[in-house]
């Protein structure tokens, strides 16, 4: 018995003194304050773009009503066309739930918005991601193109490959080769995944500044430590629609 005790003893002080590991990019703070934001991508029926854009646009206020909408974008390139992709902002859980509900009784939204929208796309993607903390929401000085690259990292989670990503981040942030907008960590989705929400002035502009990002060495030297986590990564290359909050 008193072997016993001097054995756990010995593990709760092994226990206590072993490192924690721990990652800058963990999503903590921000899933204690509970915001999320819904990533929906929907595929269009070919010819029915044109459509589907013009309800959205003459509709999308009965769901604004109701939910906060942060952008709006068609894709232009970049895996399928006729594709759109839009981002939605939840203080919690419980409150997409009681938007949920709220849109379910809404007679005119179901008429007017879903019953359409449902007409018109043949297939709908949906992930909950939370903004990495240390990235916060910001709105480009004007509008322009954005582009979303996606990226798939090695099972492990943030206290593996955390840090070397946000320092290849980083690298294009404060060399001033794009503006970010948001980085955002999958929750429900394809897990170890990434995405991060870029503006440039132009698809041009965007062009330039990343054939300059390639030859510079301080970029190389942090892609290439974060490129030995990732699995694979993918882009769109956005054009926000008027209702977009982020032109």
């Amino acid at each position: 018995m008193l072997a016993l005790g001097k054995s756990l003893t010995k593990a709760l002080a092994a226990r206590t003194l072993a490192p924690q590991v721990c990652s800058s990019f963990a999503t903590g703070p921000r899933q204690y304050d509970g915001t999320f934001y819904e990533f929906r991508t929907y595929c269009v029926k070919p010819s029915k773009m044109n459509e589907f854009l013009e309800n959205v646009k003459k509709n999308i206020h009965l769901q604004t009503a109701h939910s906060e909408l942060v952008g709006f974008w068609s894709v232009e390139c970049g895996g399928r066309i006729d594709k759109v992709f839009h981002i939605w902002k939840y203080d919690n859980f419980a409150h997409q739930t009681e938007v949920r509900k709220a849109l379910a009784n809404d007679k005119e939204w179901r008429e007017q918005l879903l019953i359409p929208t449902l007409g018109l796309t043949d297939k709908q993607e949906s992930e909950i991601t939370y903004l990495v903390p240390w990235c916060k929401l910001e709105k480009p000085p004007k509008e322009g193109v954005y582009e979303l690259v996606t990226f798939q990292m090695k099972p492990g989670g943030p206290a593996l490959w955390g840090d070397a990503f946000k320092r290849a981040v980083n690298a294009h942030v404060t060399l001033g080769y794009s503006k970010l907008v948001g980085v955002f960590h999958t929750e429900y989705g394809a897990l170890n995944r990434v995405h991060v929400l870029w503006w440039n002035e132009s698809a041009d502009g965007r062009a330039a500044g990343r054939h300059q990002s390639h030859e510079d060495p301080r970029v190389v030297a942090a892609v290439r430590e974060s490129v030995n986590y990732l699995v694979s990564q993918k882009n769109m290359l956005l054009i926000p629609i008027s209702i977009s909050l982020l032109k």
